[in-house]
């Protein structure tokens, strides 16, 4: 005989006292505060770069979604303690975060073993486990599970995918340029090609950003239509694909604009917004095509409202008011810890100003005539400052700032700009202190500017070549403690230092003007205290 299953009546729902959910409600923003860390930076990051934007729209994604399946069980409450459990996990991941960073170091790849979405999934997790229950977190796998992608586009992508894309972005406009009779002549048309416009075609134009726009809305559109793991997983790569040849098209169109508006002050002084339009527009063509080709297969039915055993309603009541108070008696305690949310304050993040007097005023002969920074979601992740001395090129000195966990190669920024060095290699230098010391060194051709790009990572102990600090053995663990809160006082973890010399090119042999070149850097870092600008930068 079939198993007999009751269903609730929508009565024996309306007993469930509004004042529970609202309690329960309350209690679940309250217990953010566990996790502030990760919410702090998050928010930064969503806020502040443009890349990981659509992260902002995940949590609520999320939420929605996980309703969704919560009100299909008819909001049944079938909490169980080990919610308490993974809650408790979750505030435990975060205070670990805060004094280390465990980064699993693979060549120059760099894999976090505690990401920032991981707190953030632990405790979606629990409050779904504590209140609705084991069977509502199984089915609502999906929308929980996208809060590990509140960080939408992880930090190793920069090296594997973006700037891989960079480089072919600025490829392909320049190539597309030339075929159409724009050749750029100097090194910021080459890659801004109307800067006094405010229209850029810049490497970074890659079309990471909507690329993963449609990554995500593909991934959540194939969630809702339940199809199956092959085709979602089409939905996705097809999106992905349709995002990138979309951003193609849009540079190309780009570059036949600046060559059509060229003269032509009315169509020049709307570059910016023009940008924006085709931008949009072609955004707005892949997404409906994206529909359009989901639409082609009929949606599964939506399951309807799954039965749920009858138990006695003040029971569960009774039940989920002592889970409840354990979470909140439990909420208090974390609060009341060191270093709690009650206690937070975050540390003056250095101001140019100040960073800028950390530079040295005088290198040997060379003297420093100028400093400029640079900013990454509204962080300052780069102090620089050019220096010249008689019967010398200018030489630009740059010091990586940024948190701890993320280590600066200078040559893969020439690579993002679709340059490949015609030298590549681990040359000698001594500096004071040190006898001789490694640092990885790439000479540029470009036809229009020969550069120099110097590179290593320094502690106040010792310096070495950038590959040597990040690789190591190749494969390993790396511990560090995080700065995401500023620049501290002390410690003595690695700076990442970028030499740069540009000289107009010329008709000498590539040789002798990196020679030359390599002369002048040998000179300057022969009077430049690199672990002492390490030690100052700390």
């Amino acid at each position: 005989m079939a198993e007999q299953v009751d269903v609730l009546s929508i009565s024996d729902q309306v007993e469930v006292p509004v004042a529970l959910w609202y309690g329960i409600a309350f209690l679940t923003m309250a217990g953010c505060l566990g996790i502030y860390r990760e919410l702090i930076v998050l928010w930064g990051t969503w806020t502040g770069d443009p890349l990981r934007s659509i992260g902002l729209l995940i949590p609520p994604a999320s939420i929605v979604l996980t309703l969704r399946v919560w009100r299909q069980h008819h909001w049944e409450l079938r909490g169980t303690w080990w919610g308490l459990l993974v809650i408790g996990a979750s505030y435990a991941a975060s205070l670990l975060r805060q004094y280390s960073e465990l980064q699993v170091v693979a060549g120059r790849m760099m894999i976090s073993l505690l990401p920032l979405s991981l707190p953030v999934y632990l405790y979606g997790s629990g409050i779904v486990l504590l209140f609705a229950g084991t069977r509502v977190w199984r089915r609502a796998w999906f929308p929980v599970g996208l809060l590990l992608l509140s960080q939408p586009v992880p930090f190793i992508s920069n090296g594997l995918i973006d700037l891989p894309l960079q480089n072919v972005a600025a490829r392909v406009a320049r190539s597309f340029a030339t075929a159409i009779g724009l050749v750029p002549t100097t090194p910021q048309l080459r890659l801004m090609f109307s800067p006094d416009y405010g229209m850029f075609i810049a490497p970074g134009c890659d079309g990471i950003r909507g690329a993963v726009t449609m990554g995500y809305v593909a991934l959540v559109l194939g969630y809702l239509k339940q199809v199956s793991i092959y085709r979602w997983a089409a939905y996705v790569l097809g999106a992905v694909l349709l995002g990138y040849l979309f951003n193609f098209v849009r540079l190309c169109i780009l570059v036949v604009y600046y060559r059509v508006s060229l003269g032509h002050p009315l169509f020049e002084g709307v570059a910016k917004q023009a940008d924006y339009a085709i931008g949009s527009c072609l955004f707005l063509v892949a997404t409906l095509l994206l529909l359009w080709l989901a639409r082609r297969k009929p949606s599964d039915p939506t399951p309807g409202p799954i039965p749920m055993e009858s138990t006695h309603v003040s029971q569960r009541m009774q039940g989920t008011y002592i889970k409840c108070a354990a979470f909140a008696v439990a909420l208090v305690a974390v609060l009341f810890l060191p270093y709690s949310a009650l206690r937070y304050s975050r540390q003056t993040a250095p101001t140019p100003e100040s960073l800028a007097a950390r530079m040295p005023k005088q290198v040997g002969a060379f003297t420093l005539t100028r400093t400029w920074y640079e900013q990454e979601s509204g962080v300052i992740v780069d102090e620089a400052g050019a220096y010249s001395a008689p019967g010398s090129d200018e030489l630009v000195l740059g010091v990586w700032v940024a948190a701890l966990a993320h280590f600066h190669d200078a040559q893969q920024c020439w690579f993002a700009r679709g340059l490949q060095p015609d030298i590549l290699t681990k040359k000698d230098f001594v500096i004071p202190g040190e006898e001789s010391v490694p640092l990885d060194t790439g000479f540029y051709d470009d036809g229009v500017t020969d550069s120099i790009v110097i590179n290593g990572a320094c502690t106040p102990s010792s310096c070495a070549q950038f590959q040597q600090v990040v690789q190591g053995k190749h494969v390993g663990i790396l511990f560090l403690k995080p700065q995401s809160d500023g620049l501290s006082a002390t410690g003595a973890h690695p700076v990442s230092i970028m030499l740069r010399i540009d000289r107009l090119h010329s008709s000498l042999s590539r040789a002798v003007t990196y020679g030359e070149l390599s002369d002048e850097a040998r000179s300057f870092l022969a009077g430049l205290d690199m672990k002492a600008l390490s030690r100052a930068f700390q």
